[in-house]
């Protein structure tokens, strides 16, 4: 399995997915915008084989019906279909799927699998694509729930059902890639040093990410393993974070729950 992170708009990702690096068919997550994907296609000879949606906002959708027009114009035939949560209203969408559904494109040697995560808005889900053959790692296709080093704002869900998903996606082997949807590392790790100073994990891999971004290059895929590591969202037990927010709020939270809710709430106005 090879993935390729195409980048759009400001700071989004699609992500492109193929067999191998020499193999033509190719998935798409999160099509927000068609361009770019049609620009790697007719440059490289890419065929549409599907598209993977997480969620319903237009950074994500946006680019569906402009995608499938531009393809079927050149293959009548050929309709690739749309797998997306059955929750959410999603364009073009033929494959609604739900918590534990899961599907194996023809001829691929990956399955994909369904994990409902809600939180970032509520029928979000998330795409776990386990290889067949060979001993390559399972990775991760979560829109805008997790983030490196952060997690996505509660437009519509609630810091119970985000926490829920986020340990949902922390269960998952520890070499699992971690695909998400937009380049937002930096500013994230800005906030972990904050909110977890004493975490000497959270400076190097700043460090690692800034030279990265230096260089142009994208900081993801992140892992669940590192994610462990340098995510305060993941961290919300953890001594240093507890009295960055004791200090934060003047108070300890309650439960992990409370943690969460205050992070959230202190990223949403962090200045850095």
């Amino acid at each position: 399995m090879h993935t390729e992170a195409l980048a759009a708009f400001r700071d989004n990702y699609i992500w492109l997915i193929r067999p191998a690096a020499d193999d033509r068919r190719t998935l798409v997550v999160d099509p927000g915008d068609a361009a770019p994907v049609i620009d790697a296609f007719e440059q490289r000879g890419l065929e549409l084989r599907g598209i993977l949606v997480t969620h319903h906002h237009s950074d994500h959708v946006g680019g569906i019906a402009d995608l499938l027009q531009w393809w079927q114009a050149r293959h009548p035939a050929d309709a690739p279909p749309v797998w997306g949560p059955a929750a959410e209203t999603i364009p073009a969408r033929t494959q609604p799927l739900r918590q534990g559904d899961g599907f194996t494109p023809q001829g691929w040697p990956v399955r994909f699998e369904v994990l409902e995560v809600p939180g970032h808005t509520l029928g979000h889900i998330a795409y776990v694509a386990r290889p067949l053959q060979g001993d390559q790692a399972p990775a991760l296709f979560c829109g805008d729930t997790l983030f490196s080093a952060g997690c996505g704002r509660l437009f519509e869900g609630t810091p119970a059902q985000m926490r829920h998903s986020l340990n949902k996606l922390v269960q998952l082997p520890e070499n699992t890639t971690v695909n998400c949807a937009h380049e937002y590392t930096l500013s994230n790790l800005q906030f972990a040093r904050s909110a977890d100073p004493s975490n000497e994990a959270v400076v190097a891999h700043q460090q690692r990410c800034l030279a990265l971004r230096g260089e142009g290059q994208p900081t993801l895929p992140s892992s669940i393993g590192l994610e462990k590591q340098i995510n305060p969202f993941l961290r919300t037990g953890e001594p240093g974070v507890l009295q960055a927010l004791e200090r934060y709020r003047g108070q300890k939270p309650e439960d992990a729950v409370q943690a969460l809710a205050w992070l959230r709430e202190w990223k949403n106005d962090f200045k850095g």
